[in-house]
């Protein structure tokens, strides 16, 4: 079992914000930051049973920004 398990935040061209875990195929989006994190620990629940889920989950998220030169 894996200590923890990361996901990758990215903000959603379409609005709102996605996450993909890495090594996984456990993917979830949401409109709010606040939303997406419960929408991870559910996708976690529904991924693993409760011997191989992992006890952490850590969240990376990437933003891009633009700034003028």
């Amino acid at each position: 079992m894996a200590s923890e398990i990361i996901f990758v935040i990215e903000e959603s061209p379409e609005g709102g914000f996605e996450a993909q875990a890495v090594g996984h195929s456990v993917f979830t989006e949401a409109d709010t930051l606040e939303e997406l994190k419960t929408k991870i620990q559910d996708a976690v629940r529904c991924h693993f049973d409760s011997v191989d889920r992992p006890p952490l989950i850590r969240l990376h998220q990437v933003r891009d920004e633009v700034i003028a030169a």
